[in-house]
C-alpha cells in the first residue's frame, strides 16, 4: 500500500552539518537521519533565493519555465498550470499536509499555499512567525533591537515560543493523526532557521565559543570577480546591528569580530534546528512508522558566511547553491526495519559525542528539480514525464529526472567515477551537470541586485558545475519575453575545482572560452 512521505526542508540551509565533514557543528540528529540515508554531496539549487527555488523544486520546473525568479507572479496564472509534487502524491491517493515554510508564502504560492492544489488541508502556519522581524532581541544597551544576531530567552518572547518549535508540535500532532486514522501520508515540513534574523534559543551559543569560530577561509572579494555577480547583501545591512557598522556600500567588508559573531549564530541556529529534526524524527519512531515513511531531508538553497566578502544567499556560487540532501528508504538505503523499531533515537547536542559517516553517500551532480520526478519513483507512484523543449502547456512533465540510479551503490561506500559504465564517455547518456541561474537589474551593484523584479532583470547569470569546474556567464536578458541572448555575454566566471576549490579565482579570460563553451553547448 505504499510507503508514506515525510519531507523536511530547510531555510537558508548550506550543508555546515556533521555528515557533510563540517568538523565544528553540532547536528547529531540530522548526521543519524544520514547514517541511515543515501545522501547528496553534490545537490543544487536551481536559483538561490527562496520563491523560485521552491516553486521550482516543487513542479520539477527550472526558473526559465516558471517564469519566477522573484517573489511577484503565480505560475499557474503567469506560466502554466503546472502540477506539483504534493499534488500529484495528492491525486495519487496521500493525505498531502503542509507545516511552517514548504511553499514561500504570498503571491507565488497564491496567497494559500497552493491549497487547494496541492494540500488535503489547509496548511499550518506558525503563529510566532509573524513577529520574526519585530524588536525581539536584547542589545548591550539593555534595549530590544532588530538585529541580524539575536539570541534570545525564548520564554520572554511572544507566546513564549518560536515558529519553529511550533513547527515540530503542529507536524508531531499531525503524524499521531495520520498513524490513528491509517491514512497514506505525505507531510512537508518547513522549517525557518537558519534564515535571518538568526533568533534562537540562547543557550545554543554554548555550543560554540567565539575563539572556536573562525572567519571564512576566502573573506575578500577576489579581484577578478566580475561586478555582475557580486551580490551586495541587502537583506544583512537593513538588520539594526549592522546598520550601527556602517560599512560602504557595496565591497566594504564587516569587522572581524562581527563576522565571527554571525557565523557563531548560524551554527547556534543549525543546532538548534538540528533539535527540531530530532525531535520530529522520534515522533516518527513513536507512532512507529519509521518502517514505511520515507524521509527527505534538504535546503531551499545556501547562504554565504563571507566567502568572497558575500553573506546571503543571492549569487551562484556554489556556498550559496549547494544544498543538503539525504533520502531515508526503508528497507533500500537500510536493512528491512521491524515495524516499531528505533531508528531515530533523540541525540541531545549538548552532550551527544562522536559522529557517524553516511549508510551511503554520492558525489554525482544533483539538482532539487529532480526531487519530484525521485520521490515519485521512490513512493513507487509513475514517474512524471521528461518536460518537452517548451512545457509551458504541459500539466505534468518535469525538467529533472530521477536519481533512484544513483542509490544502488555498496553499503558505506562513496561511489568513485563512473562505476557500471560501458560506454566510459557518456554515463547514464551524460556527465551530471547541475544549473542554476541568478537574474541581476545592472552590471554593478545596486540597492536591487539581490533582489530585482522581473521588469527589472537586464542580465541573467547561467551557471553549470561538473565536477571539475564551475562555468557561469551572464548574459542580456529582456523580461518582456522572458530570452537570454547568449551572443551578449555581459562577463563570466570559470573556477577549476581541482586547485581552486573556493570559487576565488577566476580564469574565464584566461582561457579559450569560445571554445570552451563551445564545447560545452555542443
Amino acid at each position: 500500500d505504499g510507503m508514506n512521505v515525510l519531507f523536511i526542508v530547510v531555510d537558508d540551509l548550506r550543508p555546515v552539518l556533521g555528515c557533510y565533514g563540517d568538523k565544528l557543528v553540532k547536528s547529531p540528529n540530522i548526521d543519524q537521519l544520514a547514517s541511515q540515508s543515501m545522501v547528496f554531496s553534490n545537490a543544487y539549487a536551481q536559483q538561490a533565493v527562496c520563491a523560485p527555488s521552491r516553486v521550482s523544486f516543487l513542479t520539477g520546473r527550472r526558473p526559465d519555465t516558471t517564469r519566477l525568479y522573484d517573489f511577484y507572479s503565480y505560475w499557474r496564472v503567469h506560466a502554466g498550470n503546472y502540477s506539483t509534487m504534493p499534488q500529484y502524491f495528492k491525486e495519487n491517493g496521500y493525505v498531502t499536509l503542509s507545516v511552517g515554510k514548504v511553499f514561500h508564502p504570498g503571491v507565488s504560492s497564491n496567497y494559500s499555499d497552493d491549497y487547494p492544489y496541492s494540500w488535503s488541508i489547509p496548511p499550518f502556519h506558525p503563529s510566532a512567525e509573524k513577529h520574526e522581524n519585530d524588536k525581539t532581541c536584547r542589545g548591550k544597551d539593555g534595549k530590544l533591537h532588530a538585529n541580524l544576531v539575536c539570541p534570545v530567552n525564548v520564554t520572554e518572547m511572544p507566546g513564549g515560543t518560536l515558529p519553529d518549535i511550533q513547527s515540530t508540535e503542529e507536524a508531531i500532532h499531525l503524524l499521531n493523526i495520520m498513524k490513528t486514522n491509517r491514512q497514506k501520508f505525505f507531510l512537508a515540513v518547513g522549517y525557518h532557521k537558519p534564515h535571518i534574523p538568526l533568533r534562537y534559543p540562547q543557550e545554543f551559543l554554548k555550543l560554540y565559543p567565539l575563539e572556536n569560530i573562525t572567519l571564512a577561509p576566502d573573506p575578500w572579494v577576489p579581484k577578478k570577480l566580475p561586478s555582475v555577480a557580486y551580490n551586495p547583501w541587502m537583506d544583512i545591512r537593513q538588520r539594526d546591528d549592522v546598520k550601527a557598522l556602517n560599512v560602504s556600500f557595496p565591497y566594504g567588508a564587516l569587522p572581524d569580530d562581527f563576522q565571527r559573531q554571525i557565523r557563531q549564530s548560524y551554527y547556534a541556529a543549525v543546532s538548534y534546528l538540528d533539535v527540531q529534526i530530532g525531535l520530529l524524527l522520534n515522533a516518527l519512531d513513536n507512532v512507529g512508522l519509521s518502517n514505511n515513511t520515507i524521509v527527505v531531508f534538504t535546503a531551499d538553497h545556501g547562504w554565504s558566511l563571507g566567502e568572497h566578502g558575500e553573506w546571503a544567499k543571492y549569487s551562484n556560487f556554489d556556498v550559496a547553491t549547494r544544498v543538503p540532501l539525504m533520502f531515508y528508504v526503508p528497507g533500500m538505503t537500510t536493512s528491512p526495519v521491524s515495524q516499531g523499531a528505533r531508528v531515530f533515537p533523540y541525540l541531545d547536542p549538548f552532550s551527544h559525542i562522536g559522529g557517524s559517516a553516511p549508510q551511503g553517500q554520492s558525489k554525482k551532480m544533483v539538482e532539487l528539480v529532480s526531487l519530484f520526478p525521485t520521490l515519485a519513483e521512490l513512493a513507487g507512484l509513475q514517474v512524471p514525464p521528461a518536460c518537452p523543449k517548451m512545457s509551458f502547456d504541459v500539466v505534468l512533465c518535469t525538467e529533472g529526472r530521477s536519481i533512484v540510479h544513483y542509490f544502488n551503490i555498496s553499503e558505506g561506500k562513496v561511489e568513485e567515477g563512473k562505476e557500471g559504465c560501458d560506454d566510459t564517455e557518456r554515463c547514464f547518456n551524460e556527465e551530471p551537470v547541475a544549473f542554476s541561474q541568478y537574474p541581476r537589474p545592472a552590471d554593478t551593484p545596486q540597492w536591487n541586485s539581490d533582489k530585482p523584479k522581473l521588469k527589472d532583470i537586464r542580465i541573467m547569470g547561467y551557471s553549470m558545475r561538473t565536477i571539475d569546474y564551475r562555468y557561469t556567464v551572464w548574459v542580456q536578458f529582456d523580461p518582456n519575453n522572458f530570452s537570454a541572448n547568449f551572443k551578449d555575454v555581459h562577463a563570466g566566471e570559470l573556477y577549476v575545482m581541482e586547485n581552486d576549490p573556493n570559487q576565488d579565482y577566476n580564469i574565464y579570460n584566461n582561457t579559450l572560452h569560445g571554445w570552451f563553451f563551445k564545447k560545452i553547448l555542443d
